[in-house]
């Protein structure tokens, strides 16, 4: 008996062990997504033979989308053998570097347990396009239509269909067609080998026709590879001329046709109808080498649009060409937009001969009589490149509190070189002024364009840009976002004590890396360019920088602010 008894205890020991052993292999789920990190994301790939992970950008409005979708594709896939999970890109920043995650695509499908070769993933528009796309990887990418009555009905159950009209639906040329489908989830796919369907369509070869509900109008593609195929298809698949709106924003914007003619236009317009029509007509010449694009300027959501491009309503209807690559903008030199017009625009931009639009306030009557001097793009490179001053100047964006708060220290700033005749404090609208100048797009931005002869601005120009882009923009960066998580985190927890000495600790750290940086600047600078005027005018200069910004930030910002 007593042996008995031992035996159980022993098999109850075993079985508690295994339980305990399977619950330690479990994974963290929210919303039936796993979210994976460095130490647990080798145990997912074991556990799942497909694992679609999705590498979240939190800061990233695209990313914000993409995990909604991503959210309800998991809903859809429970139960399936594929299993979707997350990685926070902004706290496993190491594991990102190892599996070489940190640029697109952010979705990528692990097979089988093997983390070097992901099967990178389209963009997707929603979740239903995740779930197509998965499913056509696994099993057939398009339906086989067998008669007209089922042609019919699958013209009809989308605004915009793709019909692949092949002799041979089971191998050659079609298993392009398969595979560019496959790519392409957004859009339903059907394949038929029937000759009622060929002669409805008047087609005589193998094929790809892409059927629009409304209008029936068909295009055929007979290039049979799946670039062209895409290419095609991805082309096409906009109308000649695609309102700018939340529905179609992604699939402009992913479009491979880089040159976008957009143009901006009210709709209540009374000449709206005449101006859209011959827009319209001027596209029809350009398919596949201008995406023509229209602008509703009356919608209140396209205000970025608007801003982005520096239109006022009030100067609609007009029209605007831009590369997407090199996001050069040009302007119809034209007050007349018929069809004739916008083609010779066209031509002339395709052609290389078109001039940029440089927008540029107007210059103001006391522009230069403040400490503080307020540039516009007409006389921005004029100051900046003067061999005889020494520029620093502010570039920044009215509506963008950080750079509001740079306010204050720069008049600063400039009544402490009010008496200095060579020296410069200078501030311009980034989001009203053209330059040519690199700026990464990212403000507010602080330039010095030091005094010196014109065959050495580039040389100093490159290493301070280098030194000043990465000091000013890694540092704010880097603890603003730290700053804001860290006080939402206290705020939320209601701590006040720990809320007032995290603030005094993140000063603390920002003002010294700053400070630290910035000496390091001035020695690098200092080092390298043995001249003694111009070390004497740039070290002066940047001590007393360093030090209004140094008192400022302790004496006065966080003192204000706490």
């Amino acid at each position: 008996m007593m042996r008995t008894l031992l035996l159980l205890c022993v098999t109850l020991c075993c079985l508690s062990v295994s339980v305990a052993g399977d619950s330690s292999t479990s994974l963290p789920e929210e919303n039936g997504v796993l979210l994976l990190k460095k130490d647990n994301f080798n145990r997912a790939l074991k556990q799942n033979k497909q694992l679609l992970v999705h590498f979240f950008a939190p800061l990233s409005g695209d990313s914000q989308r993409l995990a909604l979708a991503f959210r309800g594709a998991a809903e859809q896939l429970i139960g399936s053998e594929v299993k979707l999970g997350v990685v926070d890109v902004s706290k496993e920043t190491n594991l990102t570097k190892e599996l070489n995650a940190t640029t697109p695509p952010p979705l990528r499908l692990y097979l089988s347990g093997d983390r070097h070769n992901p099967v990178p993933c389209p963009v997707f528009q929603s979740s239903a396009s995740i779930v197509t796309w998965l499913k056509r990887r696994a099993g057939p990418s398009a339906d086989i239509i067998t008669d007209l009555n089922q042609s019919d009905r699958f013209v009809a159950s989308e605004e915009l269909v793709v019909l692949g009209l092949f002799k041979d639906v089971e191998r050659g040329r079609v298993e392009v067609f398969y595979a560019a489908a496959v790519d392409l989830p957004d859009l339903p796919f059907s394949v038929t080998r029937n000759q009622d369907i060929f002669r409805k369509y008047d087609i005589t070869q193998d094929s790809v026709l892409l059927v629009r509900q409304v209008s029936q109008r068909q295009r055929s593609c007979l290039s049979m590879t799946k670039e062209d195929l895409i290419s095609f298809i991805t082309v096409h698949q906009l109308e000649l001329v695609t309102e700018y709106n939340g529905q179609t924003a992604s699939r402009i914007l992913s479009s491979p046709v880089l040159n976008h003619a957009i143009l901006f236009v009210n709709k209540t317009d009374e000449r709206f109808q005449t101006v859209y029509s011959d827009f319209q007509a001027a596209a029809a010449s350009y398919r596949g080498k201008v995406l023509f694009v229209m602008v509703d300027v009356d919608e209140p959501r396209n205000g970025r649009m608007l801003e982005y491009f520096r239109v006022r309503e009030s100067e609609a209807p007009m029209v605007r060409l831009v590369n997407l690559t090199s996001h050069v903008t040009y302007h119809l030199p034209s007050d007349t937009l018929d069809t004739p017009t916008i083609i010779a625009f066209c031509k002339t931009y395709l052609d290389g001969n078109a001039q940029p639009k440089m927008q540029s306030e107007a210059l103001p009557a006391d522009w230069d009589q403040k400490p503080v001097i307020q540039l516009v793009g007409e006389n921005l490179e004029r100051l900046a490149f003067n061999p005889d001053k020494t520029a620093f100047i502010m570039f920044y964006l009215p509506y963008s509190e950080e750079s509001r708060s740079l306010f204050p220290l720069w008049e600063e700033l400039a009544l402490h070189f009010l008496d200095r005749e060579e020296v410069v404090i200078a501030r311009i609208d980034a989001s009203a002024n053209d330059f040519n100048l690199s700026m990464r797009e990212r403000y507010p931005a602080l330039r010095l364009f030091p005094a010196l002869h014109a065959e050495r601005v580039h040389t100093f120009y490159t290493l301070y840009i280098h030194t000043i882009y990465t000091l000013y923009i890694h540092t704010i960066h880097t603890i603003y976002t730290h700053y804001i998580y860290t006080l939402y985190t206290l705020y939320i927890h209601t701590i006040y004590t720990h809320y007032t000495h995290c603030i005094y600790t993140l000063y603390t750290l920002y003002i010294h890396t700053l400070y630290t940086l910035f000496i390091h600047t001035i020695h690098t600078i200092y080092t390298h360019y043995i001249y003694t005027l111009y070390i004497h005018n740039i070290y002066t200069l940047y001590i007393h920088t360093i030090h209004i910004i140094y008192t400022h930030y302790i004496y006065t910002l966080y003192i204000h602010n706490i």
